[in-house]
């Protein structure tokens, strides 16, 4: 990942769950999911083109929505003046899954490692509430 001419600076971050995919996408679609990595105070919404904002202030629009699998969506907190790409992903099978958290349109290179830490922490927070919830 940094920058490519097709979307710009670019983000990935990664981690392999010890849970099956329907849990992880279970939370990640909750109410108490979506807290944790879109923002507070809304619904995610299931349908291309229906748009959002948390109560912080971040606003998209879905882009596309996969049950079980995937969800994209643009994303430009208030303190940006342009939108990114977000793409929430799954993949494996069995007891564990790959959660994926991938961002496009950053505007440079500090904008990315900014990125890069706030994913980095989201996925902490998302294997801390799984756990959790395991308990």
């Amino acid at each position: 990942m940094g920058k490519t001419a097709d979307v710009g600076w670019n983000i990935g971050v990664s981690r392999t769950l010890p849970y099956p995919a329907a849990t992880v996408w279970d939370f990640l679609v909750s109410r108490e999911g979506v807290a944790v990595w879109l923002g507070p105070g809304v619904e995610l919404p299931r349908e291309a083109g229906a748009e959002y904002e948390t109560v912080n202030g971040t606003v998209g629009e879905i882009r596309s929505f996969v049950e079980g699998d995937r969800v994209r969506l643009t994303w430009r907190p208030s303190d940006w003046d342009h939108d990114s790409t977000v793409q929430v992903r799954l993949s494996g099978s069995g007891a564990k899954t790959t959660l994926r958290f991938h961002q496009e349109w950053l505007a440079d290179a500090e904008e990315r490692e900014e990125q890069r830490a706030y994913w980095q922490d989201v996925t902490e927070r998302v294997v801390a509430a799984l756990a959790e919830r395991g308990r």
